[in-house]
């Protein structure tokens, strides 16, 4: 599975593209960290990181998109920019059909280190070492970018599996196998 991780931010953004399957050591493909300049206005920024983002996916052709989920900060202002760099980011996901998954800071840091209160020296070590990298990858965007890609491939596919379930008990769908009728009615 080819997952494409998004650390959103309105003036660097962290992309990481990796590749894995659950169990299993991944490898990277590509990192980046987009760039938007602060002294533009709003619209222009997120333009450009929507073109950038999209041209991404499109260069890439990942099959999964997973993205960091906004969490509260005590700074409105950041937070603001977090937030519509991280619309930008599921938008960029799917306008290409691909399934997009969101993830707190805890969940990842917990995929990738066995800690939810890692801190990101730790998050970029373990990074670093999953991928077996020569170096760190910088700027730390960059390495949470692709620490959401990790936790996507190793817990994203029992996350949707679950999720798929739930939703189905919450309309009284019933599972069933291939060539199996339902009681009462046809197949």
């Amino acid at each position: 599975m080819r997952v494409l991780g998004i650390d959103p931010g309105l003036t660097r953004c962290g992309v990481g593209v990796v590749e894995g399957m659950p169990g299993r050591p991944c490898a990277l493909v590509a990192y980046y960290v987009v760039y938007t300049d602060p002294g533009d206005e709003l619209p222009l920024r997120l333009l450009h990181l929507d073109t950038a983002l999209t041209a991404l996916v499109a260069e890439h052709r990942p099959q999964s998109v997973a993205v960091e989920r906004v969490f509260s900060q005590h700074n409105v202002r950041t937070v603001m920019g977090t937030a519509q760099a991280s619309a930008v980011a599921v938008l960029a996901g799917a306008r290409a059909g691909l399934p997009v998954q969101t993830y707190t800071p805890s969940e990842v840091k917990a995929a990738v280190t066995g800690s939810g209160q890692a801190d990101k020296a730790q998050v970029t070590a373990m990074v670093t070492r999953l991928l077996r990298l020569d170096a760190p990858p910088r700027p730390a965007d960059a390495a949470d970018a692709l620490a959401l890609a990790i936790c996507h491939i190793w817990r994203g596919g029992t996350r949707a599996r679950l999720s798929a379930a739930a939703g189905a008990a919450r309309h009284g769908l019933t599972t069933r196998r291939p060539g199996t009728r339902r009681q009462g009615g046809a197949a």
